[in-house]
């Protein structure tokens, strides 16, 4: 379990052919992981299969290559990293799984006072998981909705957000892993499976 808060700034240093799926290798100055712990990238709950001085690899399958922007990195991709939440730690964002339900569109992005709002329009089947001062986590980053309209919704990025992430240098067309609010996730479930008994 994540909170959304990204600690470093990575980039991929090497992209090879994995059975079903693919493995990458993360240049990134992030401390010592340990084979088998789960680290968020760019929002994506993945394991460190392999590891060496300023670098970790890690194994994606073909499920997630399919759901998430993955299938895009490149060498030289920059990624938002954060470790795995511990027990005791502040919880500074929101609940974040690192299971990306989907790529949104970045469709506008405009000056906000010091910050900057993004435009994101998301697959319509995740249309009712977003609510107006709900969460919502893009490439990583733990976010409040400030309006929704049909599939689109806005979210304002603070300088240091910008600053730290990967976010300040998207234009308009990036694609995003989106994941909604784990609760709103749940409760859409609870509702959908009520209906249907």
């Amino acid at each position: 379990m994540f909170t959304g808060i990204v600690t470093h700034i990575g980039s991929v240093r090497r992209v090879a052919a994995a059975a079903g799926g693919s493995r990458f290798e993360i240049a990134a100055e992030v401390g010592t992981l340990g084979l088998g712990a789960s680290i968020a990238c760019s929002g994506v709950c993945l394991t460190v299969v392999e590891e060496g001085a300023g670098w970790f690899g890690l194994d994606a399958s073909a499920e997630t290559l399919s759901k998430t922007t993955l299938g895009t990195w490149r060498q030289g991709t920059r990624i938002n990293l954060e470790r795995p939440l511990k027990v005791g730690d502040e919880l500074g964002g929101h609940f974040v799984l690192g299971h990306v339900d989907a790529v949104g569109d970045l469709v506008g992005r405009a000056p906000d006072g010091d910050s900057v709002r993004f435009t994101v329009r998301a697959p319509a089947a995740l249309r009712h998981l977003l609510a107006p001062k709900g969460s919502v986590t893009l490439d990583g980053v733990a976010l409040t909705i400030n309006e929704v309209d049909g599939t689109t919704f806005g979210v304002s990025i603070i300088p240091h957000t910008l600053a730290v992430t990967t976010l300040g240098n998207l234009r308009a067309g990036a694609r995003l892993n989106l994941e909604a609010d784990p609760l709103a996730r749940y409760v859409a479930r609870i509702a959908e499976v009520g209906r249907a008994s």
